[in-house]
Order: C-alpha cells, then structure tokens, then sequence
C-alpha cells in the first residue's frame, strides 16, 4: 500500500538517521522542502554511530592550532591526503575510478581549511583546546600521514557534534517540513522508467531498546513510500563483520574469526546491496578502515562491543609471537599498516608491552561513552586528565581481562600465553626470554640518552611538540623501572570500524550506474557514500575526518538536491 500517514506531499525521503542523515534533511527543510527521515532502530539511537564517537574532527589552519605553535594550510593537508590515499592514476584529470573520490577529497579539505569551523562554531560547536596528533602516518614508504597534528576533539565528543542538527530536526518537526519515523527497515527502492520514485519498507515491531542495544527484527506491516528523491545515508558494513571479512583485500591476508565490533548491530550495509539492485554502482568494496587497537568493553552494549586504545609512541608493539612489528608501525602511527601486518600473518591479536606509568600518560580511550570528562564538559575531571591521571582508562584496566599485569618479563609472558591459550581459535606464543631481551634493549637504548633505536628516537621528536609532551607522551625511562611499574602486556584485537568504498557518486551526490551515469532520484551521503563520490580517502585515510565527511556529503548533497526539486 501507499503510506498516506505524512500530512505533506514527501519531496524527499532520507533513509539513515546519523548525522550525515540528519545534515541531509535539515539542509533540505532550510530550504523548504517537505522530508521523511527514516531509520529501522528506535528513536534512542537518534544520530547513529556519531553518537559514540570521540568527536575528532580534521581541521586545517585553525585558532587552536595556532595557539599551540602549529602552521597548517589547506595545500599542506592535502599533499598529506593524496599521500596517505594514493588514489589511481589519472584521478586528478577526472579519469578512473577515483576521479570522483578525489573530486570530493580535495572539496573537504577545502572544507576543512575553510567553512567547517566558522559553520559549526555558529552552531554552538566547541573543541577542546590541544589539537591532539593521533596519526603520524609514514608507512608504506612514502606515505605521507598527517604532517602536522589536526585531529580537533569536539567539547562534548560526538554528541555536541550532533546537537546543533537533532536541534535543527527537532524544530523541523514542529514546523511541519520534517517527519521521523523510527522502526521502518527499507528493503527495496521503487524504480519507475529507470527513476528511482520511492521506497518500500518494513515496519518493525515497537521496541523500547536502549541506544546502540540490539533491536528487534520482528516486522509488523509494510508500507511504501513514494517522493521526488532517496537519499542514502545508512552508514557502512562495520557491524558486518561476515561481509568484511568477504570483502577484506586478499593481498593483507583474511581478517580473523574472531574480531571485536567498534560500531552497533545496526550498521549491517543491507542498504548498500539493495542499492545495487535497484542499478546502483558500488566501488572500492575492499577499501575499509579497520582497526588493530580494539580491546573488549567488559560492559558491552552491542554484539562483540569493542573499544579501540588511541596510544602514545612509547609502548612496545609486538605481534602474537612476540615479534616488534617493523619500522614505523608504532602505536599511533599507521594503524591500517599495522593492521595489514596482522592480518597477513593470520593472527586475531597483537600486544602492547608497556608499564603503568605510560598506560597513564599515554592511552585514551575511544568514544564518548568511555570520556566522561570530555563528553560531560566537566573541567575538574578534565584537569585529572592534563594532570596525567587518565581516571577512564584505569578504570577500565582494572575490570578487563586483556590488560595483563607482571613485575617480570616471565611474569608477563605467562600471562599473555594464558590468555591467548583460553582464548578458542587463537594461536601465537610469546618466549618469556626473548620478551626479556627485548624490553632490555629497548631500555638500554633509553638510557642512553642518545639510542638509535628508531621508535625510540620517534618517540624522542614526538615530545618537541609541547601539547604531546604535557598529556600524551610519557617521559623517557626505562620499562623496568619500578617507581613506574608495575608492567603490563595489554591483548589487542581487530576492531571493525568504517567503510572507504560505497555507492559511487558524482560531485553533487547523485548515485551512478555501472557505465558511469546518473541513476536518477537516488543520492548519497556519509559513510554510504564512501564519505564522497564512492572513495573520497583513497586507500587509507586521515583520522578525524570521518565525521567531517558525514557533514561534508551531508551538506554538499542535501544543498545540490534542495536545488533541483
């Protein structure tokens, strides 16, 4: 049947309620156009995977950058993407199959350099004041990372990222241009002489499900929908973690059986495949951004809950058996290369060896929920934090299992092989004798003041730039030494994150057909999109700037469409 239940003609249905969804339609009822916003869990999870996220945002040139001493511009950064995305030849010509991915990179470090703050910052949006360096990049040989520190961590995380447009959406409703409608799954798009006119969905059972929790999958009825326009804005494949792994690039190897999931059930990609159907092009399906850093909430809210470590440089990377990983896969570096080294060797974990002293100085943990100083605006709280006193991850340490704790490399190492023994399906073994070997050299290059060990003297050049310095990068002293001990061996997992492929899109949005052309009514945005034109990071991409292209597809798609109605 046709749903007659929206009391104005519908010019535009938007399917995904994150925060690229939300930009879309609040774009669009700017302009006033009538838009159906649907989404298949309940109204909790309002604004999707943004939600939970640490609010890092990809700034060039900013205010808070240059307080603390660094120069940026819009030609530096993207120097740093095009390195770090090595997009195929003939990209920047309009050629290829990343002539469209590039078109939007270059677009959203413009962006980036340009409007992205001033436009939120009119919002309300506020950063908390040390720009933080969460990848330096440098592997493969070449590659460039981010030159500079651009990673900007939003005073609220990810729900201050979000409130100005759940606000924007809220007063949509009240003015009649916007309805929300939560518990509808779309399971196919109407195609009518090739345009795609409408949607058709199932409606799912009313669940009261707490944000980020399962839902039910129960169906009550079925409705469809018919508009001018459909836009795409339902996330990635991070929570598939069957269909990642069948679209994992063989040239890595397999990612693993057994992996953590940094995102809810939700984000299944089942929108993507019934794109495809309706003539949709998908590209750089093998293109994902993974992460090797991933330890088990011992809360968890969703299936395989995982929590990714954001490391400082000091602590010591070894894979399953106990080898360093190579130059210069070191924590906070490169974390698709390391992961890519993981995967190749066919382990499910890796390790970092360290003492609490560095746990302290150096880890954070990922999202809003495990940053309650951040997420809830509270400046006693943050202090502890600038302080060195990173209350969460203690916390944290203390409840989980993967944070192994030893006054000994033997100590140390039978506790790693415990844990990877009771673990089904996982293989490696740490020598309790090369592990002690090991740590002595590295201390041994330490205290000399002068050691040529290469991560060492990374770490050395990390602590020139002061915000590092004061909270992320521990001095340097040598893993034994007890006044900073006890040591620890902390179990890291595969944690599945965020799609780099998607629907291929032109500049405007407007999703493609295999032969390149343009399949009428149908757009996409955000992680959908590949976060632009079906690839806009390339290969590998920058940290920061996932949300930013939500915002970026969001508002670049929902302002093109707003025109053509």
């Amino acid at each position: 049947m046709t749903d007659a239940g929206f009391n104005k003609d519908v010019d535009v249905i938007v399917v995904g309620a994150g925060l690229s969804g939300l930009v879309t339609a609040t774009e669009l009822t700017a302009a006033g156009h009538h838009v159906l916003l649907l989404d298949q869990e309940p109204a909790a999870s309002l604004g999707g995977q943004a939600w939970w996220s640490f609010g890092g945002l990809f700034l060039v040139g900013s205010p808070e950058q240059r307080r603390v001493g660094v120069h940026d511009d819009a030609e530096l950064a993207f120097a740093d993407w095009l390195g770090s995305a090595q997009f195929t030849e003939g990209a920047e010509w309009g050629e290829g199959p990343d002539r469209h991915g590039y078109a939007w990179a270059k677009g959203f470090v413009e962006f980036a350099a340009g409007d992205l703050r001033p436009w939120l910052h009119a919002k309300g949006v506020r950063w908390f004041p040390l720009v933080q360096w969460a990848e330096r990049g440098g592997y493969p040989a070449g590659g460039h990372g981010n030159t500079v520190p651009r990673f900007h961590v939003t005073w609220g995380t990810g729900p201050a990222v979000l409130e100005p447009f759940v606000r924007a959406a809220r007063e949509a409703v009240r003015s009649g241009l916007l309805e929300l409608r939560f518990r509808h799954r779309v399971t196919s798009f109407t195609v009518t002489d090739g345009r795609v006119t409408g949607v058709r969905a199932e409606v799912l059972d009313a669940d009261g499900a707490e944000r980020g929790v399962p839902s039910s999958r129960a169906v009550t009825s079925e409705v469809e929908i018919a508009a001018q326009a459909v836009v795409v804005a339902s996330g990635g494949i991070g929570a598939n973690r069957d269909l990642a792994r069948a679209r994992w690039n063989p040239g890595s190897g397999e990612l693993p059986a057994r992996m953590l999931s940094g995102v809810p059930d939700s984000t299944d990609g089942l929108l993507l495949g019934i794109a495809a159907e309706a003539g949709a092009a998908l590209v750089h399906e093998d293109r994902m951004w993974h992460y090797p850093e991933g330890i088990a909430n011992h809360s968890p809210v969703w299936t395989d809950h995982g929590i990714r470590i954001l490391p400082g440089p000091s602590s010591l990377w070894l894979d399953a058996d106990g080898g360093r990983l190579p130059a210069p896969l070191y924590p906070g570096f490169d974390a698709l290369g390391a992961l890519q080294h993981v995967t190749a060797r066919g382990d499910d974990h890796s390790w970092f060896v360290l003492n609490k002293t560095i746990m302290e100085k150096e880890f954070a943990l990922s999202g809003s929920e495990q940053n309650p100083d951040l997420t809830g605006k509270s400046v006693p709280k943050l202090i502890e934090r600038v302080r060195g006193k990173a209350v969460p991850v203690a916390l944290f340490a203390e409840r989980s299992p993967e944070f192994v704790w030893g006054s000994s490399a033997g100590e140390l190492a039978a506790g790693m092989n415990a844990l990877t023994d009771a673990t089904p399906g996982s293989r490696g073994h740490v020598d309790p004798a090369a592990l002690a070997r090991l740590i002595a050299l590295r201390d041994a290059q330490v205290l000399s003041g002068l050691g040529k060990d290469p991560q060492v003297v990374a770490t050395a050049a990390a602590r020139n730039f002061w915000v590092d310095r004061r909270i992320r990068v521990a001095p340097p002293r040598a893993l034994t030494d007890p006044k900073d001990g006890p040591m620890l061996a902390v179990r890291l997992s595969v944690l599945t994150r965020k799609t780099l492929g998607g629907l291929w899109c032109d500049p405007a949005g407007r999703v493609l057909r295999a032969d390149g052309e343009v399949l009428d009514g149908l757009w996409a945005v955000g992680e959908a999109a590949g976060f632009g034109g079906g690839g806009a990071h390339g290969n590998r991409a920058l940290e920061g700037t996932f949300l930013g292209g939500c915002l970026f597809t969001g508002r670049v798609t929902g302002r093109a469409l707003a025109g053509s109605l």
